[in-house]
């Protein structure tokens, strides 16, 4: 955990892939630990094809039943459907906007400066941005994208820097 937050989390992700990757991996955390996601990373890489969205998008029903019996992977039907639904959809938002990180950065363009939080349990659970963005990723046919999840990926992708004051990530301490 120590080396994901010091190396990985908040940093600014602008590669289609891993946004996907953190799309899918933060939809599956829902209702569990970042920890027990953080240590299936790379089952979910080797079953949902290091996250290739062109290949996840042609799962069918027998491969989601495949996954259905993997251990290394959260085993939960709709997380799993979802990942592959989400896949579809990320193509065709990819081919609207160029890519899918131009999609989701315009919701953060005018990025907020660090916060300067001095306790984790002060940090938000939800902003306007990821309000806008769940909404919008809804309306396209996306799931497991609720405003906590967003808000929770939006973090982990460095479109927010809720590093805490004291932390040397955070850009204000």
């Amino acid at each position: 955990m120590q080396q994901y937050h010091d190396t990985e989390w908040g940093v600014p992700v602008h590669d289609d892939r891993l946004l996907f990757e953190h799309l899918i991996l933060d939809g599956a955390q829902a209702g569990l630990s970042w920890r027990t996601i953080l240590y299936r990373r790379e089952g979910y890489r080797k079953a949902f094809k290091n996250f290739d969205a062109r290949k996840v998008a042609k799962f069918t029903a027998k491969d989601e039943a495949r996954l259905l019996k993997d251990p290394g992977i959260i085993r939960n039907r709709a997380k799993i459907h979802s990942a592959v639904q989400n896949a579809k959809a990320f193509l065709i938002v990819q081919k609207e906007f160029g890519s899918f990180d131009k999609y989701l950065w315009s919701f953060v363009q005018k990025k907020k400066p660090a916060q300067r939080l001095a306790h984790y349990r002060a940090l938000p659970t939800t902003s306007p941005e990821s309000d806008a963005m769940s909404k919008d990723l809804k309306s396209r046919g996306f799931s497991f994208v609720g405003s906590t999840i967003l808000y929770a990926f939006m973090q982990a992708s460095g479109m927010v820097d809720d590093h805490l004051h004291g932390c040397f990530r955070n850009k204000k301490s």
